[in-house]
């Protein structure tokens, strides 16, 4: 069974968010398809093709916001996120994560996507993402779904 079919997203703080998003939907033609503002943060989702996205997050004074040009320096990455192939592949995943204890198998619902949070073994937080609605009619605040 094929578990990964790509990567969903890639989470990227940005300084400016409008200026990010600017960028990425005039020159990549980009379509904005969320944004949220909250007390701690701004963020919006770009679709970068079937499936795939940035997710540029705006935090105000964060260190990590703008990016160094060196090569191995540049940090400003917060997470990446595979796409799982198929709901069982998803499910395959988070079994083997969990007897991993790489995660404690909470899924999440975010709308046009579940969502399953891992860290690797390096510490990193990376996330695995099942579609749930292909043409990402809607995105909201992270909801827990019930799992077997």
């Amino acid at each position: 069974m094929k578990l990964i079919d790509g990567l969903n997203h890639v989470a990227i703080l940005t300084a400016n968010l409008d200026r990010f998003v600017e960028f990425y939907t005039s020159i990549f033609e980009m379509r904005r398809v969320f944004d949220e503002e909250t007390p701690a943060f701004r963020h919006a989702i770009l679709q970068a093709g079937e499936g795939a996205w940035l997710h540029p997050v705006e935090l105000k004074g964060n260190v990590h916001a703008d990016a160094l040009p060196e090569m191995f320096t540049r940090g400003h990455i917060d997470h990446l996120a595979l796409r799982a192939a198929t709901s069982e592949a998803f499910a395959e995943i988070r079994k083997r994560l969990i007897a991993a204890q790489a995660t404690t198998g909470e899924v999440e619902d975010l709308g046009a996507m579940h969502s399953l949070w891992f860290r690797d073994p390096d510490g990193m937080r990376g996330e695995v993402c099942r579609i749930v609605d292909p043409a990402l009619g809607s995105f909201h605040a992270p909801r827990p779904v019930a799992t077997p």
